[in-house]
């Protein structure tokens, strides 16, 4: 069976709509699917409704953005990681609470992002943004607004050749912090809400991952030990951007602590890579 448990959709970050994934998900024969969305659950209803009419396993999902903080690294200076929800009652009233005011908290945020981007524009001598762009890239949204969706815009007005030059030239200097939501309370309303937690890609060299604090692996798995084991159920092992040493010293480390194991694709559809990573068949038996 192939299996892909971790995509997005235009809910959040994607290109394709829920529609788009499940058709291309049936046409790469994937078996086990989960869209996980950044900080929204607003297109699971349809893509259970349509994953259960294309004959695949569908399981429901989210990707929330914590803070996390360690004393003995960055000077005890927070990072964002990524925990993923499974297998969640989607009408839970305290989750869909929580999402909505994480939702108007990127709006307010994306508006600060765009007054510190009007700054750098105006010392470059460029047009700066307006409400008319702000409007604009909110009608290009789907679901939760993002600095993805901020750095397409500026590909789309010419100011940058596209989104890596974006968040180079002005959404790392110009970033706003996210909502702050930490790992007890992420898996509180996950769990309150049936599901179970998954840490993210925890050593995702490009991303966002425990390799901001330490590239050590064991270091990486210590600090879990410590800070995280009581708040997750289990832990992405499969992933792109995790090499083979990574996924073994992860599925060893899952296994030691009777964790469940996930992996996925990632798959934003830029380019379209659904299904291309290689997760083992037993991983579905933990779902199905």
């Amino acid at each position: 069976m192939i299996i892909d448990l971790h995509v997005h959709s235009r809910c959040s970050d994607g290109d394709f709509t829920v529609k788009e994934i499940i058709r291309e998900a049936k046409a790469r024969g994937i078996g086990l699917l989960s869209i996980t969305d950044h900080d929204s659950i607003s297109c699971q209803g349809e893509a259970v409704a349509l994953a259960e009419k294309s004959g695949i396993h569908y399981v429901t999902g989210v990707e929330l953005k914590i803070i996390f903080s360690h004393p003995e690294y960055r000077c005890g200076r927070p990072v964002s990681l990524d925990l993923l929800g499974y297998r969640f009652d989607v009408e839970d009233e305290k989750l869909r609470g929580r999402l909505l005011e994480i939702k108007r908290y990127r709006e307010e945020r994306a508006a600060k992002i765009l007054e510190k981007i009007n700054r750098e524009l105006e010392k470059e001598g460029i047009e700066k943004l307006t409400k008319e762009d702000f409007e604009e890239i909110r009608a290009s949204v789907g679901g939760v607004i993002g600095r993805p969706h901020i750095a397409d815009h500026l590909v789309r007005k010419g100011i940058v050749k596209n989104r890596q030059e974006a968040f180079d030239r002005y959404l790392v200097k110009c970033n706003v912090p996210n909502y702050p939501i930490y790992p007890e309370e992420a898996s509180k309303l996950i769990r309150n809400a049936g599901g179970i937690t998954v840490l993210a890609h925890p050593n995702d060299p490009r991303g966002i991952s425990l390799a901001e604090l330490t590239k050590s692996l064991r270091e990486q798995t210590r600090i879990i030990e410590e800070s995280f084991l009581e708040y997750i159920d289990g832990v992405e092992c499969w992933h792109p951007r995790h090499d083979a040493r990574t996924t073994s010293h992860y599925v060893r480390f899952a296994r030691r602590h009777g964790l469940i194991m996930t992996g996925g694709s990632d798959c934003h559809q830029k380019p379209v890579i659904m299904g291309t990573v290689k997760v083992p068949s037993y991983v579905a038996e933990q779902f199905i």
